[in-house]
């Protein structure tokens, strides 16, 4: 097959328009085609009255060496290429030690799976529960205001990722198109296909939920083995005189040991205690920018006419989102810091993200059908490690998380001490007073939102760089700094503050058999970008066990 790229149609085109403009596109006949399949579908909305659809298409033609020779300088006509996932490695029997998998998020799910395709039998161990149970836990925080410390929207089957907006785009390089095999594993598990080909592909909490507990079904029955409420509070390690360290098993909160070679730690990116162990035992961390911030909302119907226009509401297009990015300038506290929104989620809901009492920390989730009245997305600022020290000036690695959990408590404080999250309109946060009464847009955060001011939720530079963004956000989208959209504090998980850095084998750089992973270790930031490297980590796993080199 070849693949046609940047076709562009009409919003309302109809199948033989589409195959209208293929035919036209090659220059062939109607008799030539045999058949076509979508590989990728997006939409052009720069002019909001003509919104375009732009196809690469899979095409089935008897002329493909021809045209390919007669469009050898057309980069948008080239062959269709290989997407099938496979595998570098196959189990040895006997198996010596089993490899541990640490944490049942997406990089752990997928670090798992592999393994177990390969044959490896992984055991797979998460401080949490499975996730139905996880479910029950976290809507008690939400509905009642108890927080589970060890089952909540942090931690337990699925990770974080089960309780958001479930988006399956990135922008890391995937040139083993690692990605596709993940979208691929997720419509095996009861995702909707259509995430194999369109350009922005969402699943939302609801379907998580049934997919993760099908792909785990999948792991055991190739005799993988998962383990929950199991959480590793030590590594057993032996150590070398070259400096290196050598995994050799960890021993649980329940005191049990567990023998291997080969751990992946997969812990997400709020396993603090984890971190804490880590550095402890000598293993290389080392503090890692990331961003701090609130969740706004609007009403959905402000942004879908901002983006969309006159086609607003088009079942296609679906519940707008954007992508937002300020950089300030040099006459205020915030000079030179870049404001951006992140994990923006369309017709959702904010949700209590707190993992530690006594403490709030919000984040963003919607549903499949994405039809909740607001809109919501964190708004955020880069932080870098030298804006640590008023929080912990050691100079140690872990000086993010002292940060991390200074902002979190100080917002349990402005909340009222009952989990609710401190919140201030818009118009009042750019006007420096305080809100009093809620207007058009009602939060949705759940236990609760008590309004005031959320100059102190923030370090001073966070807030002079936010009330200098939200107004360049709406001439970019006009309504976004309207009086009536609320912002909620605070957002402080966007990524993981610190990196357990790794060498060109992906393992520790001195440990030996640890296999840092995913989010918590740095290495990625959502769910796809997760589970791709959890497809890395097991592939390198397979190969140090079977005593293959790494490609």
């Amino acid at each position: 097959m070849l693949r046609l790229t940047d076709l562009k149609l009409p919003l309302d085109h109809t199948e033989g328009m589409l195959t209208a403009a293929i035919l036209k596109r090659l220059d062939i006949e109607a008799a030539a085609l045999n058949g076509y399949t979508i590989a990728r579908r997006g939409y052009d909305a720069r002019k909001r009255g003509a919104i375009a659809l732009i196809y690469a298409l899979d095409i089935e033609t008897p002329q493909e060496a021809e045209l390919l020779r007669r469009y050898a300088d057309d980069q948008h006509v080239q062959p269709t290429p290989d997407t099938d996932y496979h595998f570098v490695a196959q189990a040895p029997a006997p198996l010596p030690h089993r490899p541990l998998v640490i944490g049942f998020g997406p990089c752990g799910l997928f670090a798992g799976l592999i393994l177990a395709q390969m044959g490896f039998r992984p055991i797979i161990l998460d401080r949490g529960k499975e996730v139905r149970e996880r479910t029950k836990d976290t809507w008690d925080l939400w509905r009642k205001r108890n927080l589970h410390p060890e089952s909540n929207v942090q931690f337990g089957e699925g990770g974080a990722g089960t309780f958001s907006d479930g988006k399956l785009h990135s922008q890391i390089r995937d040139p083993l198109h690692h990605g596709r095999k993940v979208l691929t594993e997720f419509v095996k598990a009861g995702a909707p296909e259509e995430i194999l080909y369109v350009s922005k592909p969402h699943i939302g909490t609801f379907r998580l939920v049934t997919m993760v507990e099908n792909m785990r079904a999948t792991i055991e029955s190739l005799g993988g083995e998962i383990r929950f409420s199991q959480r590793v509070d030590d590594l057993l390690l032996e150590h070398g005189a070259d400096g290196q360290q050598q995994i050799r098993g960890v021993t649980l909160a329940s005191g049990e040991q567990i023998r291997t070679d080969h751990v992946v730690l997969a812990v997400g990116h709020s396993a603090r205690d984890t971190f804490e162990m880590l550095h402890a035992r000598g293993v290389y961390l080392e503090a890692k920018p990331f961003s701090i911030g609130f969740r706004i909302e609007h009403p959905q119907s402000v942004i879908d006419h901002a983006r969309f226009g006159p086609q607003a509401g088009h079942p296609i297009l679906g519940a707008a989102d954007y992508k937002l990015v300020h950089h300030c300038k040099g006459n205020h506290e915030g000079n030179g810091r870049s404001v951006y929104s992140f994990c923006m989620c369309p017709g959702g809901t904010v949700v209590a993200a707190a993992s530690e009492p006594g403490r709030v920390v919000t984040n963003g989730m919607s549903q499949y059908s994405r039809n909740e009245r607001n809109a919501n997305a964190a708004v955020v600022v880069g932080i870098e490690p030298s804006d640590f020290a008023p929080f912990d000036d050691s100079g140690s690695p872990l000086a993010g998380i002292a940060l991390q959990r200074a902002l979190e408590s100080h917002a349990y404080t402005l909340g009222g001490e009952n989990y609710s999250a401190p919140g201030q309109l818009v118009g009042d946060f750019l006007a420096g007073r305080a809100s009093h009464d809620f207007g058009d847009v009602q939060p949705s955060y759940k236990p609760g939102v008590t309004l005031g001011s959320l100059d102190s939720a923030l370090p001073g530079y966070a807030i002079a760089a936010i009330r200098e963004a939200l107004p360049a956000f709406e001439r970019q989208i006009r309504g976004y700094a309207m009086h009536d959209a609320i912002l909620t504090g605070v957002e402080t998980r966007t990524s993981s503050p610190v990196r357990i850095k790794r060498d060109d084998s992906l393992q520790s750089l001195n440990t030996r058999g640890l296999y840092p992973a995913g989010e918590g270790a740095g290495y990625a930031g959502g769910i796809l970008s997760a589970a791709v490297d959890g497809i890395r980590i097991a592939e390198a796993v397979g190969l140090s066990i079977t005593g293959k080199p790494q490609s």
